[in-house]
């Protein structure tokens, strides 16, 4: 009589594989369901935006964005604290103590001059009225009036590189026309956690704007 069982080693392949196809599948269909498209842009939804958010700029592109009010707390270099991780923490703290929400993207100030560097950092508040404006330690809690910036989407690390190239971009932008100006120095959003994948994360680099004087009369 033919014996037709499986091959113990055949057997032991085939059980591995199915070990290794279901954690795979279940993170394939995490990150799928994590996947959004805002304005023509897809990104690893993160956390929720802001209320009243405008949509995403494309990737490589220079738009102008306008935003609403919104609450921050936000801590600098002034504040005591230099560098990503230490005002990452005090503001993560910040947010867990008093019970505040996470929510995308991470607000990173930066020195456009000579150093390049970040100076501050910021989380924004799902609404403006969640919790009060004040001081928390080295953390302050401020209302951040309506602005308008000029944005570009980066594809990639939140890295000192990529916020220089899409200041550059956003610059030879502004240079070319004749209705916007600049109006501060830049900023950095960073719109996904350090799970997502350097390559896939997404940002925008951005400078306020204001109307030159000749298009406002126009």
């Amino acid at each position: 009589m033919m014996d037709t069982r499986m091959p113990k080693k055949k057997m032991t392949r085939r059980l591995v594989s199915w070990l290794l196809f279901i954690p795979l599948s279940v993170t394939a269909l995490v990150l799928v369901s994590c996947v959004r498209n805002s304005g023509g842009t897809w990104y690893f939804d993160s956390a929720p935006l802001p209320e009243g958010w405008p949509e995403l700029t494309p990737v490589g592109e220079v738009e102008i964005r306008e935003y609403p009010t919104y609450r921050a707390a936000v801590v600098t270099e002034k504040d005591g604290r230099s560098g990503t991780t230490p005002m990452f923490r005090a503001l993560f703290q910040h947010i867990s103590s008093n019970d505040i929400p996470m929510t995308s993207p991470v607000d990173m100030s930066y020195d456009d001059g000579a150093s390049d560097r970040m100076t501050g950092m910021a989380f924004l508040y799902r609404t403006p009225d969640l919790g009060p404006v004040g001081t928390d330690g080295v953390v302050r809690v401020e209302d951040i009036t309506p602005r308008a910036y000029a944005s570009t989407g980066i594809r990639g690390s939140y890295s000192t590189e990529h916020h220089a190239e899409g200041l550059a971009r956003v610059r030879t932008w502004l240079a070319a026309q004749s209705t916007w100006k600049a109006d501060g120095p830049s900023r950095y959003l960073g719109y996904n956690s350090p799970f997502v994948l350097w390559f896939w994360r997404y940002g925008e680099v951005q400078v306020p704007v204001v109307r030159t004087t000749d298009s406002a009369v126009d």
